[in-house]
């Protein structure tokens, strides 16, 4: 019986652009965005930020000289990486409120403290609410110290969340994290583009 439905953020509940982050990188000055900055995975201080390894303060400082341009801001390094981040369909977050009666919601992102206490926050925002409105807990790799797939975030998450495996549903838009969830215990479900998380719901339930 599922008690418990984990939500990925990226893909699933807010809607991405890789592309238009790079290129924002790249009108900044820095000639690497497209190896750093994976669809379902980071690289370099970009990894090391999501993974808990540095904080946003080393972040700029490892990133800054990568940027063939004088004086570059943190401000100006945040906007360019919040550029992957296109937005939050109010409707998804009325699905997340309503779903609220009826489970346990969680979040478990591979996400990073500037997007989260910046653009995601705002986006949460949009029905008057704050982000932790929306959820029973919020699992995070940099707060974890790890990301998806590996093991150790799906522990944390378990222990963390004190949620069984077996009674939770997840739900990621990367088939590898997917396939990882499954084979630690969880029932997962993949979206892909254009698919509603609601209606793959309906469907896993029917």
């Amino acid at each position: 019986m599922i008690k418990n439905l984990l939500f990925d953020l990226g893909g699933v509940i807010m809607d991405l652009d890789r592309d238009r982050c790079v290129r924002a990188f790249e009108r900044l000055g820095m000639k690497d965005a497209d190896d750093f900055l994976g669809v379902y995975g980071q690289k370099g201080a970009f990894l090391a930020l999501e993974s808990g390894k540095i904080d946003a303060d080393e972040f700029h400082r490892q990133v800054r000289p990568m940027i063939d341009r004088p004086k570059v801001s943190d401000e100006e390094i945040d906007n360019a990486f919040n550029e992957f981040l296109v937005g939050i369909p109010v409707a998804r977050l009325e699905a997340l409120r309503a779903l609220r009666k009826d489970y346990k919601i969680y979040l478990l992102s591979n996400t990073n403290p500037i997007m989260i206490n910046s653009r995601i926050a705002e986006e949460f925002r949009k029905e008057g609410f704050e982000m932790a409105d929306y959820f029973d807990g919020i699992f995070t790799s940099y707060e974890a110290g790890c990301c998806k797939p590996g093991k150790e975030i799906f522990d944390y998450t378990e222990r963390e969340g004190h949620i069984k495996p077996d009674e939770t549903l997840f739900f990621d838009d990367s088939q590898a994290n997917v396939d990882a969830a499954r084979s630690y215990g969880f029932n997962a479900v993949l979206v892909k583009p254009g698919d509603e998380f609601k209606n793959l719901l309906d469907e896993f339930l029917n």
